[in-house]
């Protein structure tokens, strides 16, 4: 019985490991199941025993490699922490690191980014993407509150925008560099960029913003023309 069973899980992944293979050579809407099956030297049958739609083996191919990211991500604001903003920082990292260095891991993202229509037979893709982008944001949104509590960024705007500003910024970073990763080092201009936004949210002493204030408008009124009546002409 025990064999049997380790037969099956090697079949499992045997059957995700040609799926990644042929979905991003083919795209996942041009690639049929019996695609995966003839990639894998299996039957149509040996899908469907471990999985009930090209959907459901899609989502199991990305739960293979991305489970880590979304179980660090969802550590954060878990725990009590003094620096949540480190907390953050070091869950995005975690993301760009792993993609950028662990090849499966590169080719799903690939995938998920480049490869993927979600067309009616693929709704059950788009439901988990959506529920794994609500996830993280929570998570994020949590420990950014926390910061906002603690005095460590500002009270405005609200940690679901600051959250949202920072999933698009790392989503398009990873985006841009699936297209060629030779634009950019990912992790080193990764770092710097997630650097970059999170001091830009950080709270500023109230004597430092007036100061400021007070320095801008005298630069506005400096730069106005001189409205002086002309002397008699």
């Amino acid at each position: 019985m025990r064999r049997t069973k380790e037969d099956a899980l090697l079949t499992r992944e045997l059957l995700l490991d040609a799926a990644e293979l042929v979905f991003s050579d083919k795209g996942v809407s041009r690639t049929s199941l019996q695609d995966i099956a003839q990639a894998a030297g299996m039957t149509r049958g040996a899908i469907y025993w471990h999985f009930k739609d090209k959907a459901s083996l899609f989502n199991a191919m990305m739960d293979r490699s991305t489970s880590p990211i979304e179980e660090t991500i969802g550590r954060v604001g878990q725990e009590a922490s003094d620096d949540p903003l480190a907390q953050v920082r070091a869950a995005m990292m975690d993301a760009l690191t792993r993609i950028a260095t662990e090849p499966r891991t590169r080719r799903v993202i690939g995938i998920a980014v480049n490869k993927v229509e979600y067309v009616d037979e693929l709704s059950d893709v788009r439901a988990r993407h959506i529920s794994v982008h609500l996830n993280c944001q929570a998570h994020l949104e949590k420990a950014l509150k926390r910061a906002q509590k603690l005095g460590l960024v500002a009270s405005q705007p609200s940690a679901r925008v600051m959250t949202v500003g920072l999933q698009a910024l790392v989503s398009g970073l990873i985006n841009t560099w699936m297209l060629d990763d030779k634009l950019f080092h990912l992790t080193r201009t990764g770092a710097q960029a997630i650097d970059l936004y999170l001091s830009g949210l950080k709270a500023t002493s109230p004597s430092l913003v007036s100061s400021r204030l007070t320095s801008s408008s005298r630069c506005r009124v400096s730069a106005q023309p001189s409205r002086l009546k002309p002397s008699g002409l």
